[in-house]
């Protein structure tokens, strides 16, 4: 089946962990991706042609593959070239997600020239990230198949959002006929729906789902919360009790 037709409407996975968390290796990726699918998900994403090997060792649905490297003189670093991009294909990527924001490429590069050098040399589709409209419409003309909002408050240009942008996937969805991908910032199933109900082709999750220090921390933080709320009302009380206590007339 067509990839871009098996993502339509359904949860993309970002299976990804930093390489402080003790979840960094390939083999809990894999794990993740195979749970993810079990579940239901769409499409996983995920990092690197170590990662993505393993994954398409375990998993059928599609592959969305990216390579983040830190190269010398630019702050491009998702799939920043052709070279980064033709290792994820290999490891068995189904699609290419590549950074796609007016920032300047390694080699100069033109966002144009590796949006269509993927398609033509690698022969696979590609999910263009990028952070603002006019980098969506410019992605979309350059003939990528996927518009994502991936980038949105990770360039110093963009908005600065704690909830997914959903005015962006708005204005996505009304300037360009290419399919438009939510992601960034969903933490909850609420907000996906919210992003398909716009009109966006897919939503793409990570953290919510796969980092589970991050989810932790969350609950914590509530349950913290709470615990601080308890104890000023159990003191408001103790004091309100020992005034009653006192006789004014004594």
């Amino acid at each position: 089946m067509d990839s871009l037709k098996q993502l339509c409407h359904g949860l993309i996975v970002s299976c990804q962990a930093q390489t402080s968390s003790p979840l960094r290796d390939s083999n809990m990726m894999a794990a993740m991706a195979l749970a993810a699918e079990q579940a239901g998900a769409a499409g996983i994403r995920a990092d690197g042609p170590d990662d993505i090997a393993a994954i398409r060792a375990v998993v059928k649905i599609p592959i969305i593959g990216i390579y983040k490297q830190e190269l010398p003189g630019t702050d491009v670093y998702i799939t920043p070239t052709l070279e980064s991009a033709r290792a994820v294909v290999t490891a068995g990527a189904d699609l290419v997600a590549l950074d796609a924001t007016a920032r300047p490429h390694p080699g100069n590069l033109t966002t144009t020239e590796l949006i269509r050098s993927c398609q033509t040399e690698l022969g696979v589709p590609v999910m263009a990230d990028i952070s603002i409209l006019p980098e969506g419409i410019a992605a979309a003309e350059a003939g990528a198949d996927l518009v994502a909002t991936t980038l949105v408050g990770y360039t110093p240009y963009s908005r600065h959002l704690s909830p997914p942008d959903f005015e962006l996937i708005r204005e996505l969805v009304l300037a360009v006929a290419t399919l438009v991908v939510v992601e960034g910032h969903i933490s909850t199933p609420a907000e996906a729906h919210r992003a398909l109900d716009l009109g966006a082709y897919a939503a793409v999750v990570g953290a919510a789902i796969t980092q589970p220090d991050q989810i932790t921390r969350r609950f914590v933080d509530s349950t913290r919360a709470s615990r601080m709320v308890q104890e000023n009302t159990d003191m408001s009380e103790r004091r309100c009790s020992k005034e009653k206590k006192i006789d004014p007339q004594s």
